[in-house]
């Protein structure tokens, strides 16, 4: 029976370029924002044929409708009720994403035992 392969390399390779690409697009995007979308697009297509998943930061730096880079002067964050909402002002698209709040008996606690 064959052996597998070992694919840790190829694994660390495509992460590696996924986060240079991303780092381009976040320096790119105020002087050419297409060229940045341009980016996001070659690692979602890194990601997808290497299969390697994408971390979960990465995966909030785009919009999943139109593949735009997400950054502060394309997109729309807002905060409410445990819920965090980023709209894609590009095509109107919106993420929501639960986060949850320090809550104020925590902190009092915190407080009290000197911790």
């Amino acid at each position: 029976m064959r052996r597998r392969k070992d694919n840790h390399k190829a694994r660390d390779l495509a992460l590696q370029r996924m986060e240079r690409l991303f780092m381009l697009a976040a320096a790119v995007h105020s002087a050419h924002p297409e060229r940045s979308d341009r980016y996001v697009q070659i690692a979602r297509r890194i990601s997808t044929r290497t299969r390697v998943r994408m971390p979960r930061l990465l995966k909030r730096l785009f919009c999943k409708h139109c593949g735009s880079y997400l950054s502060a002067s394309v997109s729309r964050v807002r905060l409410r009720d445990g819920v965090l909402t980023t709209t894609c002002l590009s095509c109107g698209e919106q993420t929501r994403r639960p986060y949850a709040r320090p809550k104020a008996t925590e902190r009092f606690d915190q407080d009290r035992t000197g911790s």
